[in-house]
């Protein structure tokens, strides 16, 4: 199976803020971006696994800036490293303002897929090669979120959270 880059999953889904879609702020609601974001994940994670895939976890999700009715907004996923079956998928959140020709970060989302086949057990997926800085940064830091996640889950102890360890012990 030959490995593929982060590139090879970018999924980029572009929608508006309508009225039935915000708050009382006029804002887009919380768990209309989050839909968004699982749905671009979803699609990046099933490119880079050629399969159906589903959602394991919402590791991480920030809610940095509000979007306003009637923003332009583009959600742009792309798998951050894969681990066997799973792969954490990053998704960022932008308004494209078209008037001003500028974009805006307003969140982030960290999500993990399972690769299915067709009886739904876990599939091998390939492994990811990071090509950017921003790429290696994200691939490097997903074995620690990964632990984390376990760790908390109660999945794994802390003296099996060796990347972890060496994290936190500067190695």
């Amino acid at each position: 199976m030959k490995a593929k880059t982060p590139s090879e999953s970018k999924t980029i889904m572009t929608t508006i803020v309508l009225t039935n879609e915000t708050n009382a702020y006029n804002n887009m609601f919380g768990g209309d971006l989050l839909s968004l974001m699982d749905r671009a994940c979803a699609i990046a994670a099933q490119r880079h696994a050629e399969a159906k895939v589903v959602t394991a976890s919402v590791n991480h999700v920030s809610f940095s800036l509000p979007i306003p009715l009637g923003s332009t907004v583009e959600a742009i996923a792309k798998v951050s490293r894969a681990f066997g079956s799973s792969m954490e998928v990053i998704v960022d959140i932008w308004i494209d303002d078209v008037i001003n020709h500028r974009k805006i970060k307003t969140n982030e989302g960290i999500y993990t897929f399972v690769a299915l086949d067709e009886t739904m057990k876990p599939k091998k997926i390939p492994d990811l090669v990071p090509e950017t800085e921003e790429e290696i940064i994200r691939y490097t830091g997903a074995i620690h979120r990964r632990e984390l996640s376990l760790l908390l889950s109660g999945r794994i102890t802390p003296s099996e959270a060796i990347e972890l360890k060496k994290l936190l012990e500067g190695n």
